[in-house]
């Protein structure tokens, strides 16, 4: 037990120890951990803007706003900042080592502070415009460019100002594909709804009287409070985090939350200002509140529905398969590599919920003979169930494949002490097309064709294809970076010593692979005949 001074030191103290220890029944914000976030670094001189998706214990120092709404969003706002403001975006191994701009400086979309071509002040002017555009502060921020274009054209800073000129003409074309005003507004606006053990939160933005961004989060746990009690576990929850949103000056919720003053004070502890809590709103503030009390309704709805289908594909598989009870965890594996090259095997999990996505895995397959899936199958499921999950066991685990995957599979599950898991080959059709796959019991005769209309089948397939996207996605990333690290190794006359040279003059491998023979010779140890075939090794199909 901890004795607090005030019931605002309380409410801070809780929320410090929920992110701490995560207790199974407290409201949770589903995936809460990995939100998209907009990161500032904390370079001293030159800070760059970038995507993240922030994990608590690993977070970086640095400023972060959001969480937005989705990773799509993120991407468009970073385009616009690289647009309209032209800061960074590169990592500090390419900053550092870069002699020359990139590609990004000659399209308009970087101000290149890595070769000094605008100075660490006006760099940081620039950052600092950047923070108050993802604030909403664009009417604020317009007049404050506008002075400044004013300043530089009267000391004669011609580039300056016209720099100045077009950030202004691109926030002003922003603000005027915006449609939903209201004055100055600077709000978030919560609405919960729930149904059949599903709770629901809308979170909608408003910035100047903008609506910005919207998102639906899940709540997990705490089903045995009421719905306003969980609103408000969850707003503190959604500001007190570790690294927390920007906190607006009204936050609108609905339904009204017990105490609103204790949850004020707190949040003004957090902000440095004052908040306001407000439920009773009129006119816009009304209708951004029904707003998001329509999408948190429209979000149960589609999940309780969700729900429903699934549970139902689980139960038709149940009776497909003539059992007693409805399997409870699914688990699939499938392969993905290129003529075997950097063979990666994945592992996905589903419950009666859904995909269960902090339980897949993949695993990176070595030691065999390129292209021997039978092999990968093999080591995959050693690594799965040889080690200190094998006591986790699945209903049903699909294997993506025919008889020979199965068999692998099978002789492997032996060896490991697990023969008695429930194992099922799921192999494509002749005509490799959806709806036509065949089941694999066992490694006999017992084959399933079910009908392409089955929801068992639906359920199946679903798991299969997720399978496929998780392996197929973790072998192109491992492919493409072991592609970018050896087409400089497989050059002949290209050692360690020049690797590092040519790296360090062109910052990273884009910036190489973008290079001319005449660039390349300005390398030091680079002849003309050697840039010429580093050229054609970089532009090979």
């Amino acid at each position: 037990m901890s004795v607090t001074q005030t019931e605002t030191e309380a409410l801070l103290l809780e929320q410090n120890l929920i992110k701490a220890n995560r207790p199974p029944y407290n409201i949770l914000m589903r995936d809460d951990k990995s939100y998209p976030y907009i990161y500032i670094t904390d370079h001293p001189e030159y800070p760059a803007i970038r995507f993240r998706r922030v994990r608590r214990k690993k977070a970086a120092s640095g400023r972060y706003f959001g969480p937005y709404t989705n990773a799509w969003a993120v991407r468009e706002t970073l385009g616009l900042l690289e647009k309209i403001f032209r800061v960074r975006q590169c990592e500090e191994a390419t900053f550092r080592n870069r002699s020359r701009p990139c590609l990004q400086y000659q399209i308009g979309r970087c101000s290149a502070p890595c070769v000094g071509y605008i100075s660490p002040e006006d760099y940081q002017k620039d950052v600092a415009h950047a923070q108050r555009f993802l604030r909403g502060e664009d009417s604020t921020l317009i007049q404050t460019l506008a002075d400044e274009m004013e300043t530089a054209a009267a000391a004669l800073e011609f580039e300056r100002a016209a720099q100045l000129r077009d950030q202004i003409q691109a926030l002003q074309s922003v603000q005027a594909e915006q449609s939903i005003e209201a004055g100055q507004a600077q709000a978030d606006v919560f609405a919960l709804a729930s149904a059949a053990e599903v709770r629901m939160v809308h979170v909608l933005q408003v910035r100047e009287g903008k609506v910005v961004g919207s998102q639906n989060l899940r709540m997990e746990g705490g089903l045995d409070e009421a719905d306003e009690e969980a609103l408000a576990s969850f707003v503190a929850q959604y500001y007190l985090q570790e690294e927390h949103p920007w906190i607006p000056r009204e936050v609108i919720v609905w339904p009204e939350i017990p105490e609103p003053e204790l949850l004020e004070t707190a949040l003004e502890k957090v902000a440095g200002r004052r908040v306001q809590i407000k439920t009773q709103v009129r006119e816009e503030r009304a209708r951004w509140q029904e707003m998001a009390a329509e999408n948190a309704r429209q979000a149960v709805q589609l999940r309780v529905r969700d729900r429903e289908t699934l549970r139902s594909r689980f139960a038709a598989l149940q009776q497909v398969l003539g059992w007693h009870e409805m399997p409870g965890r699914l688990e699939c594996f499938d392969i993905s590599h290129t003529q075997g090259e950097e063979t990666v095997a994945s592992c996905v999990v589903f419950n009666i919920e859904g995909p269960l996505k902090s339980e897949y895995r993949r695993y990176t397959i070595t030691g065999i003979t390129p292209g021997d899936d039978y092999a990968a199958m093999a080591q995959a499921l050693e690594k799965r169930f040889g080690g200190s999950r094998a006591s986790v066991r699945p209903d049903i685990l699909f294997i993506d494949g025919g008889k020979g995957q199965l068999r692998a599979a099978r002789e492997m599950l032996e060896k490991l002490g697990q023969g008695d898991l429930v194992t099922i080959g799921v192999a494509k059709g002749v005509t490799r097309r959806p709806g036509m796959e065949t089941l694999i019991l066992d490694l006999g005769e017992g084959v399933l064709n079910l009908p392409p209309d089955s929801p068992a089948l639906h359920l199946i397939q679903h798991v299969r294809d997720e399978s496929h996207r998780f392996a197929i996605s973790g072998h192109r990333a491992r492919r493409g970076k072991k592609r970018s690290r050896s087409a400089l190794e497989e050059i002949e006359g290209v050692g360690p010593k020049r690797r590092r040279e040519l790296l360090r003059h062109f910052g990273s491998m884009k910036g190489l692979e973008n290079a001319s023979v005449e660039e390349l010779t300005k390398v030091p140890g680079i002849s003309r005949t050697l840039a010429t075939t580093i050229y054609q090794a970089m532009h090979e199909d």
